[in-house]
């Protein structure tokens, strides 16, 4: 924690000093403060070497440029909210500004650079305070979202903490129902608009125009759907009131919803052009060759066709259908239509015995532990060549402050004037020889072209392991529904049930 312009453990009554001598800030409803956050990304810390103390200086930094002359309160927290692990400071100042300051170009009206006068925000003021961000982290080589751009699915911090509190109450709500020996019917709470996001992606995923989007949604979520001057708008079915696409995001808007269902027409041309059924998902993609590297690539053997396959119940197991004789009867037919559709899938993909079924599931379950592994590799190395830029471009950036410190004749009072600069560089340095061989530093434009190969390495080796992954899920679906329809005990468990049966 630091001070601008004050003592951090004195802020708040320096602060008053201050009112009372301009006597501003009196009254109860006056803004007497502002308080900002600059959150970084998690991977920050692993890929970038992000530390508490860098943040620390970022935030000093930030301040000092875009609010001189106010008394400022910076102070760096190493964890976010709810354990997300994001390094974040907060910068808390008083309205009141404290020093006269030169004149700079994002100040709107001519008393915004002297003292005794409140701090102005305006919409020019505020997309400067975005893009000065953007430019710092994009010096750090920090991870960034575009804050100038719209967001593609915008979450206020009113709705995250509404759902963190819906969350808690419906677990405490759920482990009560638990110690009376029953089943929770619902797990995950979901928030209003959470849930319209939800029905939007999966009603737009399989539309092909707007009829046909509007049916879906009122079929199968019950939710109402409008334009009005060519925006979107939709009502939950528990609501009065429209949600309007801006609410939500740029991807529930026109914009994005026309130009997918132009994408979805086409596609789906392209599969009555080829005599492929509707339903299915054809999309073949990329596999690693288990003896290369990960950038050579063969054709997958196998075919891995989506379907909506789910898992038989087991009535034996199922307390809420021993509870009630309707529910029973409705997981029965249930469980018949499963079976129809495992058996259905079998035929289709030719599997004859239950040891080829079972050879194709070990087959697959190997390729994607083996992607897995490459795709974890990849990361790695991503993560080591992250690491190198970062230091790199630290030891450049303080490398003149410590040539100066070097030529210095009192070196300890420069020393602590540039303290911060000088300890930068030699952290740096420190590091770039504990990685070197040959003592050299590595050069910075060979590793973004290092940086940019790996993240095209990693984008491959995701695809080939969520393909591997989400085709391994299905076939141990269709196991476990032939095991049951065979009378045999399961031989697996899905990753959820084994966590489940560990707590």
């Amino acid at each position: 924690m630091d001070g601008i312009n004050c003592d951090p453990f004195t802020f708040d009554m320096e602060c008053r000093e201050l009112n009372a001598l301009y006597h501003k800030n009196e009254s109860y409803d006056e803004i007497k403060s502002h308080h900002y956050i600059i959150s970084f990304d998690p991977k920050d810390v692993t890929e970038n070497g992000l530390t508490g103390e860098q943040a620390q200086q970022i935030g000093l930094e930030y301040a000092r440029k875009n609010f001189p002359g106010h008394q400022a309160l910076v102070c760096t927290h190493m964890d976010g909210h709810n354990e997300s692990g994001n390094i974040h400071v907060h910068i808390v100042i008083n309205s009141l500004r404290k020093y006269d300051v030169e004149r700079q170009d994002f100040m709107e009206r001519a008393c915004d650079s002297r003292a005794g006068y409140k701090h102005h925000v305006s919409k020019d003021y505020l997309t400067h305070l975005k893009q000065s961000l953007m430019d710092i982290c994009h010096r750090e080589h920090l991870h960034q979202v575009d804050l100038l751009a719209p967001a593609e699915k915008k979450i206020t911090d009113r709705e995250y903490r509404a759902k963190h509190r819906g969350q808690k109450k419906l677990d405490e709500r759920n482990s009560q129902i638990l110690a009376d020996g029953l089943t929770p019917r619902k797990t995950i709470f979901q928030t209003q608009k959470e849930f319209l996001r939800t029905a939007i992606e999966k009603a737009a995923a399989s539309s092909c125009d707007l009829k046909e989007f509007q049916r879906l949604l009122m079929e199968k979520y019950g939710i109402k759907f409008k334009t009005s001057r060519g925006r979107f708008s939709y009502l939950h079915p528990e609501r009065n009131k429209y949600i309007t696409e801006r609410m939500l995001g740029t991807h529930y808007g026109a914009n994005y919803l026309l130009k997918l269902f132009e994408e979805n027409t086409v596609k789906k041309e392209n599969k009555k052009k080829l005599n492929v059924p509707e339903e299915y998902d054809t999309e073949v993609k990329p596999s690693v060759n288990r003896d290369s590297t990960p950038e050579q690539e063969e054709p997958i053997a196998i075919l891995f066709v989506r379907s909506d396959l789910r898992l038989v119940t087991d009535l034996q197991t199922c307390v809420k259908a021993q509870q009630s004789a309707a529910y029973a009867n409705k997981v029965k037919l249930s469980n018949l239509k499963e079976m129809a559709k495992t058996v259905a899938y079998i035929q289709e993909h030719g599997y004859d015995t239950r040891d080829f079924l079972e050879d194709s599931f070990t087959e697959i379950k190997n390729h994607a532990s083996g992607s897995r592994k490459d795709l974890k590799s990849v990361e790695d190395k991503l993560r080591k060549v992250n690491e190198q830029i970062h230091y790199t471009g630290q030891y450049l950036a303080n490398k003149s402050v410590y040539q100066q410190f070097c030529k210095a004749k009192n070196k300890g009072q420069f020393r602590q004037e540039h303290l911060a600069e000088i300890s930068l560089y030699e952290t740096a340095r420190k590091f770039l020889k504990g990685q070197s061989v040959d003592s050299k530093l590595p050069s910075m434009k060979l590793l973004k072209a290092e940086k940019e190969k790996l993240l095209l390495q990693k984008k491959e080796a995701q695809k080939t392991y969520h393909y591997y992954r989400d085709c391994q899920k299905e076939l141990n679906t269709v196991c476990s529904n032939v095991d049951t329809i065979l009378g045999r005990a399961h031989s697996r468990q899905t990753e959820k049930e084994k966590s489940t049966n560990i707590s």
